[in-house]
């Protein structure tokens, strides 16, 4: 029973491994297929967001399960609860990245911004896939300065998003009312991604050294649209 309970906790661990890599793939093709109008990418990111979906299920259906049958306690519980939180938010990492995939597709074979805008969401496209990357090598290695770097890409990335607002409220950039729409829209979701790699870099912090002070970052889970989870 106890070889059983290993099993299942390591295929639990390798599950999210796997989970985070389909996340750094989505995120850094969603921020390709926005920086260069590609539809083909855009489509596969929104395609590829099953496979998420599907190893959150898998995760889920593990993780109450080895709750029930094996009442794992102390550390071990601890690993099984992060396990299901981890998961839910890789799966708001993924959603992102679609919702990202959506608007290239939605504007191609246009950009959905140009001019100083695009500049901006450009490099926070760049910055969410070092966050993406990043929470993978984290998840894979459990190597605490790498949580730390997340935290630090995660703080450009604000910046960027403050420096989207500037652009946007700047009436020489003549930008139209859809790329205004788009514009902030896009940067809110570049901004909550690196806001749950945050929330992934805590809590395995929390695995690692058991520390609680700074364990869980949860953002809000939707603005008025539901969409920006």
């Amino acid at each position: 029973m106890r070889e059983i309970f290993k099993q299942e906790m390591q295929e639990l661990g390798e599950s999210l491994v796997t989970m985070a890599g389909h996340v750094a793939t989505a995120i850094e093709q969603a921020a390709t297929a926005l920086k260069v109008a590609d539809l083909t990418l855009a489509e596969q990111v929104i395609d590829a967001d099953n496979a998420i979906d599907a190893l959150e299920n898998k995760i889920d259906d593990l993780g109450i399960s080895l709750l029930a049958r094996q009442a794992p306690v102390a550390t071990d519980l601890r690993v099984v609860v992060s396990g299901l939180q981890l998961s839910a938010t890789l799966e708001r990492m993924g959603d992102l990245a679609r919702h990202l995939a959506y608007v290239a597709r939605g504007r191609y074979p246009e950009p959905a911004v140009s001019g100083p805008m695009k500049d901006i969401l450009d490099k926070m496209g760049a910055q969410a896939t070092k966050v993406g990357t990043q929470v993978h090598q984290l998840l894979e290695t459990r190597d605490m300065n790498l949580a730390a770097a997340v935290e630090q890409e995660d703080e450009i990335l604000d910046a960027l998003h403050r420096d989207s607002f500037q652009v946007v409220l700047d009436d020489s950039q003549e930008l139209t009312r859809q790329e205004i729409v788009d514009s902030v829209l896009l940067g809110r979701y570049l901004e909550r991604f690196g806001d749950h790699g945050v929330s992934v870099a805590r809590r395995i912090s929390y695995l690692v050294t058991g520390d609680t002070s700074n364990a869980v970052r949860v953002p809000n889970e939707s603005g008025p649209s539901g969409e920006a989870r």
